[in-house]
């Protein structure tokens, strides 16, 4: 049974749903009502492994939602969301624009109903925008994201990559990719990285997972936190550095402790080129 607040966006007309996505099954995690069955019945799966996977998807929102107003403190009234999935409450725009109206925001994804469906959830929010590109693609993401003329890249601005580089399996590729987009930043700017992580789960939960993501679409991999970490290389961290989300500046004293949480995450500010 499809759960689609305002009907299902007719752009999916087509679309094989019998495979689950991550974004729709990142959105059933958080309680969300934009999934269809195959999602719901692949994150139950994940549920059953680990119980842990909600409160850790809830940190890495909760990690988001902080970021965002960090940035906007700092004088940050740009942000640029990679694989942003859907956005609905809680999202970049819903935050930001709490604190400030005038903050612009791009949202990228190239899964066709996320995209159709947040174009359906922000037509009438200003200053926000979804362009359809793949983040394997800088270039192009670069020159659509411009397009909207929502973005000034002579400026800073907040790029963030949130739980979306577990979905790319080569190590080599990813730390590229950062490196490219990075290099097309203005000094000042910050770059956010989320990343899930199976450090502390045990091999067998870890190898259950793992299999259940290379049947959804697209397939996530795990990376460690020396991993993580190195993203950030020749960037500013901001501290506490890269630790799970949750304990990523607290408002609050986190219900569980570290090890429990599947993902690492940090923030860090751009510097000029060396």
């Amino acid at each position: 049974m499809d759960r689609w607040p305002g009907g299902r966006p007719a752009d999916t007309e087509g679309i094989d749903l019998r495979r689950p996505n991550s974004a729709r099954m990142y959105d059933y995690y958080l309680g969300g009502s934009t999934n269809f069955e195959a999602d719901r019945e692949a994150a139950d799966r994940a549920l059953a492994a680990n119980p842990d996977v909600v409160p850790s998807i809830r940190a890495n929102r909760g990690f988001l939602g902080r970021v965002v107003r960090y940035l906007v403190d700092q004088g940050i009234d740009q942000f640029l969301d990679l694989g942003s999935g859907i956005p609905t409450a809680g999202n970049v725009h819903d935050i930001a624009h709490r604190l400030d109206p005038a903050v612009r925001v791009v949202y990228v994804d190239n899964e066709p109903v996320t995209v159709a469906h947040a174009r359906q959830l922000i037509t009438d929010v200003k200053q926000v925008e979804i362009v359809d590109a793949d983040l394997r693609d800088p270039e192009t993401v670069f020159e659509r994201a411009e397009e909207t003329r929502l973005l000034d890249f002579s400026r800073p601005l907040g790029l963030l990559m949130v739980s979306v580089l577990n979905f790319i399996e080569d190590d080599a590729e990813v730390a590229e990719l950062v490196r490219r987009y990075v290099a097309q930043l203005a000094p000042g700017s910050y770059l956010a990285v989320s990343h899930s992580t199976a450090q502390w789960l045990a091999p067998e939960t870890a190898a259950r997972i793992a299999e259940l993501y290379r049947d959804v679409n697209p397939p996530s991999y795990w990376r460690s936190p020396e991993q993580i970490g190195r993203l950030f290389a020749g960037m500013e961290l901001v501290p506490p550095g890269v630790v799970a989300p949750s304990h990523w500046r607290p408002e609050a004293e986190p219900q569980l402790p570290p090890e429990r949480i599947v993902y690492r995450a940090g923030l860090a500010r751009i510097g000029d080129p060396a």
